[in-house]
């Protein structure tokens, strides 16, 4: 003879388990947390990598990538030295001064082909950085 089917419900057999509240707020709070840690709030940049090339005697070659979040009207650019957005029209026209790269004791010029820009400290030492 075949089992009989039960039509009733059992009253001690929960499908989902049964977790304090406070267990749920930490699950929340802990995949909320690393969502917002992936992103950058609008108007900043962080350095993503960084390369030192120091092969030759008395030069540096370094290059670093930046990931920024502008707000509209902005790119990514250099302000005092660090990654910052800027006004979008100063790429554009390729007048890197305007962006206020060099730190507040040295002096910006542009180069000659507007490839980049000069940092000069006061002691004469020379740093130049070119826009890829």
């Amino acid at each position: 003879m075949a089992p009989a089917l039960r039509l009733t419900k059992r009253t001690d057999a929960n499908p989902w388990p049964r977790m304090s509240s406070t267990f749920w707020v930490v699950i929340l709070l802990t995949s909320l947390l690393i969502v917002y840690c992936g992103q950058l709030a609008a108007g900043t940049c962080e350095i993503v990598m960084l390369d030192r090339d120091s092969s030759q005697p008395r030069r540096t070659i370094a290059r670093q990538t930046a990931r920024c979040a502008c707000k509209k009207g902005q790119i990514a650019g250099t302000t005092r030295a660090m990654p910052a957005c800027v006004d979008a029209s100063i790429v554009r026209t390729k007048q890197w001064c305007e962006m206020v790269p060099c730190l507040d004791d040295e002096g910006c010029d542009l180069l000659i082909n507007k490839s980049g820009w000069t940092c000069t400290q006061p002691g004469g030492r020379v740093k130049t950085t070119t826009a890829l």
